[in-house]
């Protein structure tokens, strides 16, 4: 007979109940996670993007000495390796994020049940998420509004995606691509970006209290940032230090000593493209790397980006020139030529303008209006609708700003116009130095200061080259007249017949040795001017054009004999590149600023090769080379031997031009051509002297001041020797002394065999 128990049926329904809910439960759970996984509920993240996390990584431009010069970004990221990384971050980011690191698997169970219990029992007692589950958290779109449903499934996402990146990566990895992607505020992204902007170090140099700062940033940059936060960062930071105590990565006494230390934040600086080395090479070669991108493209088919790719660009500039090229710029004209410019103004009613007394208000007038159309403030009003007396009208209003200064931005406040006018008095500098026998540029300012003037002085910027251009008409007479640097000239005033039959007639700056025979040599040295109109009589202006197109000058040159005294308005670039030609045995080399391009991965995208040309032959080089160490010997540019004490062999050029607008010095030794240009932004504004205008005075000192720390520096190895002779015997008197006795006696042996 069938015992029926009544409730024992009843046990057993509920337990087939409990295990039924449970079975659906897993079900659904299966369900759901395979779903995820078929990517049902959305996109998951591709094998490709977990190795390559899709974040805009920042191009870096590097020096040719390895040296980080910038960086082009539109997040300013910069991958690292674990080997970079200091094992002060390692301890300190896992004491205060995820101990258990090591042990779980990408989702840790024990951190899980301790945020469901907070939640059950409303003492919650930390996060639950690992290190991986937030760097899964960050392979996802950002700033999306999901629904609650729709974060529930985001979050098992996550997890699944954890799982898969430990999976497929190493521990040591997966911290890297952690730190790699975080955000540490104030525009950095990334741990090589974080510690370069807060310490001005990087990631493998951190020490303890540096990494604990970093470390507890992660968590709310903003909240506990160390610039905007202080007080909330010291204290985030310190309990980073607890932590680390606590687990063992610090004893006691070193938490108690670090935990007392400031932020040591106090080479913090914002990383923008106004601050760093070589400011305005990057800026050149940022234009120029565009146009690269745009006819290069990726395994995809897509063209580089340079502000999301992360290229690696190697340039040709040495930071330590590059910083000696700086300085100079800044002793020069911060101590002596700025102030010397403004003592010379001083009291003067009409400064900085230099104009005839009937004609200067209006010419001052109209170069002030056209500083205003050229302001960005003028665009932003004309843009507006306003009428051009309403813009003129907002320029008299006074205004806050922050305006440059040799010692340092100053706030102010002025009207915009007379904001324009302050700034007319400041002289603007270009420096430009390569490697004569490479091209390689090795050190470029293109002005004073890059986050007040943009203006690149040095590619941008054109000006009249004065007596610079000189050596151009020089160059034919020893190639196609065969002349040697001690052949001589009658110094008496010459005359050029022009097209339409007039005569052009140069004055001399100088009085010095009228009507008596000079040399080439003593000609090119103290830039005599009637010896230039009897060159250019002889061969041409078109072949002066066409010889200086050889040595890689392509900007606009009339066909006038006014040219034999520098009239072009030439670019520093153009007179390095082709001053170098002369180091370097008659072949011009383009001056180069980049040596290759990689991928992020660093793979070789492309390598650059110097372009050559011959200009002229190596014995003519040579011969201009020993015509322009008289410039440095005896010339113009002899204060490099008195003033700065300079005894190497030099070969140079100063140039002065019209009103003493602009100063020109073009330095040449064995290793590196220099070349130097000084003036203000308007070629109206000048010194009203020669004395203290010529190149000499402006320009020559720069070089000096700068080759004076090149040639300290015993590990750049730039020489102090001569010049190469050329391979061939060059059978030519350099020395004009003996090249007259020996003349003097050539002429009386014929003397002696025409009377017999």
């Amino acid at each position: 007979m069938t015992n029926h128990n009544p409730k024992k049926k009843k046990f057993f329904n509920y337990i087939f109940k409990l295990w039924l809910i449970w079975a659906l439960m897993l079900g659904i759970v299966v369900f759901i996670f395979y779903g995820i996984i078929a990517e049902w509920f959305g996109p998951m993240p591709t094998f490709e993007e977990l190795e390559n996390p899709k974040s805009n990584l920042a191009s870096e431009v590097f020096s040719s000495n390895g040296e980080l010069l910038g960086t082009y970004f539109i997040e300013n990221r910069s991958n690292i390796s674990y080997r970079n990384i200091s094992p002060n971050l390692i301890n300190a980011l896992l004491s205060i994020e995820d101990i258990r690191f090591e042990e779980h698997s990408g989702i840790d169970e024990k951190a899980l049940m301790r945020v469901i219990y907070g939640v059950v029992t409303g003492n919650h007692r930390g996060g639950g998420s690992t290190l991986t589950q937030q760097l899964a958290k960050n392979l996802f779109p950002r700033g999306q509004r999901l629904s609650t449903p729709q974060l529930v499934m985001r979050k098992f996402q996550e997890w699944i995606t954890a799982l898969k990146l430990e999976r497929y990566y190493s521990k040591e990895e997966i911290i890297a691509m952690y730190l790699n992607t975080v955000t540490y505020g104030h525009n950095t992204y990334g741990i090589k970006s974080a510690t370069a902007a807060f310490f001005d170090c990087s990631p493998d140099t951190l020490n303890i209290q540096q990494a604990a700062l970093m470390a507890g940033v992660v968590n709310a940059p903003t909240r506990y940032s160390p610039i905007s936060n202080p007080s909330r960062s010291l204290e985030r930071r310190n309990l980073v230090l607890s932590q680390m105590k606590k687990y063992g990565y610090i004893n006691s006494k070193e938490y108690d000593s670090i935990s007392m230390l400031p932020l040591g934040v106090s080479k913090y600086s914002m990383r923008d493209h106004n601050q760093g080395l070589a400011t305005y090479a990057r800026e050149y070669l940022r234009g120029e790397l565009k146009k690269w991108c745009r006819t290069h493209t990726k395994p995809d088919g897509s063209e580089y980006n340079l502000y999301k790719d992360g290229l690696k660009i190697y340039t040709t500039i040495d930071s330590r020139m590059q910083r000696y090229a700086e300085e100079a710029v800044r002793e020069h004209l911060a101590l002596d030529l700025q102030p010397a410019f403004y003592n010379h103004w001083e009291g003067h009613p009409n400064a900085p303008f230099d104009f005839d007394e009937d004609d200067y208000e209006e010419a001052i007038d109209k170069i002030m209006l056209q500083s205003i159309k050229r302001s960005e403030r003028y665009r932003k009003l004309r843009n507006s609708g306003l009428p051009l007396d309403s813009i003129v009208m907002n320029f008299n209003i006074p205004t806050e700003m922050r305006v440059f200064s040799w010692n340092g931005s100053i706030d102010t406040t002025m009207t915009p116009l007379d904001s324009i006018k302050y700034y007319k008095h400041i002289l603007q500098a270009g420096l430009l130095s390569m490697e004569s026998k490479t091209g390689y540029v090795r050190a470029m300012v293109g002005g004073i200061d890059y986050q007040y003037f943009k203006f690149d002085h040095v590619v941008q910027g054109k000006r009249q080259v004065g007596s610079t251009f000189k050596p151009f008409l020089y160059t034919l007479a020893m190639q196609e007249g065969e002349y040697s640097p001690c052949y001589k000239v009658s110094n008496i005033s010459y005359s050029v017949e022009l097209d339409d039959g007039t005569y052009w007639t140069p004055r001399n700056s100088g009085n010095d040795r009228i009507g008596e025979e000079v040399t080439l040599k003593w000609a090119l040295a103290n830039s005599n001017n009637w010896i230039s109109a009897h060159l250019i009589s002889l061969f041409s202006a078109q072949s002066v054009r066409q010889m200086a197109r050889k040595m890689g000058v392509e900007s606009a040159i009339p066909a006038v004999p006014s040219i034999a005294l520098g009239t072009p308005d030439l670019s520093l670039y153009e007179m390095v590149g082709a001053m170098n030609t002369f180091a370097n045995k008659g072949v011009y080399v383009k001056p180069t600023f980049v040596t290759k391009i990689e991928d992020k991965n660093g793979n070789l995208l492309e390598r650059f090769v110097p372009e050559k040309t011959e200009a002229m032959n190596e014995v003519t080089a040579y011969k201009m080379l020993k015509l322009m160490e008289g410039v440095v010997e005896s010339g113009t540019g002899v204060r490099l031997r008195w003033k700065y004490g300079f005894d190497n062999t030099i070969a140079g050029k100063t140039g002065t031009t019209q009103n003493q607008s602009d100063g020109w010095f073009m330095g040449i030794t064995p290793d590196l051509t220099t070349g130097i240009w000084v003036g203000a932004e308007d070629r109206s504004v000048h010194f009203r002297t020669i004395t203290l205008g010529q190149g000499a005075n402006m320009a020559l000192p720069i070089w000096a001041l700068y080759m004076n720390k090149v040639y300290s520096d015993p590990s750049l190895g730039i020489s102090m020797g001569e010049f190469d002779k050329p391979m061939r015997d060059v059978m030519i008197e350099f020395d004009c002394e003996k090249y007259d006795r020996e003349h003097q006696n050539s002429s009386l042996d014929q003397h002696d065999d025409d009377e017999f």
